[in-house]
């Protein structure tokens, strides 16, 4: 039962976060969060597997790093298409317009 704690649950929520990514593409903001659930859930596989098997937990941090660097971009994407489009829709964001 506490292997279904330590392996299932993270695995649950990264799905639930790919579900959640794949079938909500309205707002910008909606799908950022969704990735960084993902990326919680993955740092949590990594942080229970580095325990499992007594290593450093170096490479969590930097997974980490990676993680927050992930996360500032996606937010600056987000203000920079509030600023230019005036919202987060991507019906109202065209690829081709300058």
């Amino acid at each position: 039962m506490l292997t279904f704690l330590y392996w299932g649950v993270p695995i649950f929520v990264f799905l639930s976060g790919a579900w959640v990514f794949i079938s909500k593409r309205k707002h910008l903001l909606l799908t950022l969060l969704s990735l960084e659930l993902m990326v919680l859930s993955l740092f949590l596989l990594l942080f229970i597997y580095l325990n499992l098997i007594n290593y450093e937990l170096f490479f969590g941090m930097v997974f980490l790093t990676f993680s927050v660097c992930e996360g500032a971009l996606g937010l600056s994407i987000l203000v920079s298409m509030i600023r230019t489009h005036g919202n987060d829709y991507f019906q109202s964001f065209s690829v081709l317009q300058c």
